[in-house]
This record gives structure tokens, C-alpha cells and sequence, in this order.
């Protein structure tokens, strides 16, 4: 049962891969895209960070809490202006990710706090430990990626920067 946690991550990386690997590398990223993107992978990585470093309490929750609706706004800051720049497609993979950021974040926080209720239908909770670990590497990975690629290996070509 603790793979029905691991679908809105899967979702997510399929998701991210398709728009940076397909819309992102077609039609390149201005300045404003180059910071942006690596700001919001950042604003994920600090949950993830903060679900694995801090012990859980009530004071810590309401902390994650902040940190997950902070990155839930972080990464729809950007829509204003893609709208000059993306295709309809590229919205509606965004509207998706925007719908699974949240999802992710909770289940997270569920991981991370370890209700009673949740142990008994997990079978292998520290299996899904080991996965939070594993996103959140893969996640400060794509930050990584996202800044050395994109700010300098990326050549740019003639992008309107509004």
C-alpha cells in the first residue's frame, strides 16, 4: 500500500521532465525563467530538507506547514508572463503540476510527521524514508542542473525578456 504514496512523485517527475526536456530546451529561457526555476525547485527542496532534519512537533508542523504554502505560491509566480511565451500545451503540463504540488507536500509532511493512523496501513515506513531521501537528492540534483545548465552552459539565442 506504501506505493500508492510514490504516485504523485512519479507524476511530478514525469511531468517536470516533459516541460523541461521538451518545452524548455525548444524554446529556451530567458533571464527571469533561469532565475525563477531553480528558486521554486528550491522552495520544494527546503520541505524536503526541513521533513528530514527536524524532529517532528506541533511547533515544527505549523514551520512545514509555512515552508509548503510559501513553495505552493513560489512556483506559480512565474504565470503572469508565461502566458507571452508558453504554448497552451505548456499551461495545461503546468496546471498539472500546480495541482500535484500540493498533493506532494502533504504527503510528505504525512511521512514526515508518522500518524498512527498511517503505520497501520504502511507496511515498510522506513522504505518511504529511503524514497524522501532519494526525492530530495534528485530534487537538489535538478536544482544544480538548473542553474550550471541554464545560466552557464546554455548559449541564448533571441529571447524577448520582458
Amino acid at each position: 500500500m506504501h506505493y500508492f504514496m510514490m504516485i504523485p512523485f512519479i507524476v511530478q517527475t514525469f511531468a517536470i521532465g516533459f516541460d523541461e526536456y521538451y518545452f524548455h530546451i525548444k524554446r529556451g529561457l530567458p533571464l527571469w525563467e533561469r532565475i525563477g526555476h531553480p528558486i521554486d525547485t528550491l522552495s520544494v527542496l527546503s520541505c524536503f530538507l526541513f521533513a528530514l532534519l527536524v524532529p517532528y512537533s506541533p511547533l515544527a508542523l505549523k514551520w512545514y506547514i509555512a515552508l509548503a504554502i510559501f513553495s505552493c505560491l513560489m512556483v506559480t509566480k512565474d504565470e503572469w508572463v508565461h502566458k507571452h511565451h508558453c504554448p497552451g500545451s505548456e499551461h495545461w503540463l503546468h496546471a498539472l503540476l500546480f495541482i500535484n504540488h500540493p498533493i506532494i507536500l502533504t504527503a510528505v509532511g504525512l511521512l514526515w510527521s508518522n500518524p498512527s493512523w498511517m503505520q497501520r496501513w504502511l507496511t515498510q515506513p522506513q522504505t518511504l524514508h529511503i524514497f524522501l531521501v532519494l526525492q530530495a537528492t534528485f530534487t537538489a540534483l535538478f536544482f544544480s542542473y538548473q542553474v550550471i545548465y541554464w545560466n552557464f552552459i546554455w548559449k541564448e539565442k533571441q529571447i524577448n525578456n520582458p
